[in-house]
């Protein structure tokens, strides 16, 4: 059961930040710059996380010197990531910049046998080379134009790719036993202080807030930063590093079918194919992992 429900719960976190896309292309269409995007992101999501925290009266048990550092170091995946990806669609397509960030699938991986040293199973390569497939089709990258695109736009695509990556994969790790809003508001905390120093020069100009800036700002601090993290700090710890990383693939479709229902673009077959084909490799490396596990134990 403990399984099911960190499956659930790292889908649930995944297919939010899918919607982030949508507020961030909001922001920038009104003008906004992605230091004022993000400054507005993480104080609405560092105030929402220990607002929350403070009212459910959350355990701080099992806190110390040295977890909570590593929590708000955690944490500062979340903004780099958020800074890289949207800094990615700046200058890129966003279909370009989610193929890009989506690169974290074989990167998770990658962590995960360095540092856990546990080796991928075949069937879990095998989804990841499926899932990538999907990636490619479902980005449209094939109806775009990538010649001329600025190198800076692709260097952030790959960058957020593994800052994402990094988030996943110690989310998972660190102070585990420890109240997921707890932890989750002290990587909120990691995240709102390193923006706020990358883009201190740009504070001033956030004040006062203006009304689209705050409704594209909480949209991408609800989805982007605090529900993803909270589900993630909860469902993480409960799944291998791995298994999360291609659980976190329902991102892409999700981007998808919100783009295509609330900013109504057009969403080709072939994005259709490979949003099916995602949600396949999901599947067979859940159902391949299980009846792997099923084998071993009758040969045993």
């Amino acid at each position: 059961m403990k399984v099911n429900k960190g499956i659930l719960f790292v889908l649930l976190g995944a297919g939010c930040f899918g919607f982030t896309p949508i507020f961030a292309e909001l922001g920038f269409g009104y003008g906004y710059s992605l230091g004022q995007i993000n400054i507005v992101q993480m104080a609405i999501s560092f105030l929402l996380l220990w607002s929350f925290t403070l009212i459910k009266r959350s355990s701080f048990k099992g806190l110390n010197k040295k977890n909570i550092l590593q929590l708000m170091m955690t944490g500062c995946f979340i903004g780099l990531t958020s800074i890289f990806y949207y800094g990615a669609m700046q200058y890129l397509p966003a279909s370009l910049a989610i193929i890009l960030m989506f690169q974290f699938v074989w990167i998770g991986i990658i962590l995960e046998w360095i540092f856990s040293k546990i080796k991928p199973a075949p069937v879990t390569i095998l989804s990841i080379v499926i899932i990538l497939i999907g990636v490619f089709f479902a980005s449209n990258i094939m109806n775009g134009e990538i010649q001329g695109l600025p190198f800076k736009g692709f260097l952030f695509g790959i960058l957020s790719a593994f800052t994402y990556a990094g988030f996943i994969f110690f989310s998972g790790k660190i102070a585990v036993n420890v109240d997921s809003w707890t932890r989750t508001s002290l990587m909120a905390t990691g995240s709102a202080l390193l923006v706020f120093v990358v883009f201190m020069r740009e504070i001033p100009t956030v004040v006062p807030l203006d009304g689209h800036l705050l409704m594209a700002s909480a949209g991408a601090s609800l989805f982007g930063a605090v529900i993803p993290p909270l589900f993630f700090a909860v469902g993480a710890p409960l799944v291998p590093g791995g298994i999360a990383n291609i659980l976190t693939s329902i991102e892409l479709p999700v981007a998808i079918v919100s783009a295509s229902l609330i900013l109504s673009e057009a969403i080709t077959p072939l994005q259709w194919l490979g949003t099916a084909i995602i949600l396949a490799a999901i599947v067979l490396n859940e159902l391949g992992t299980n009846l792997f596990k099923i084998r071993k134990d009758l040969k045993g």
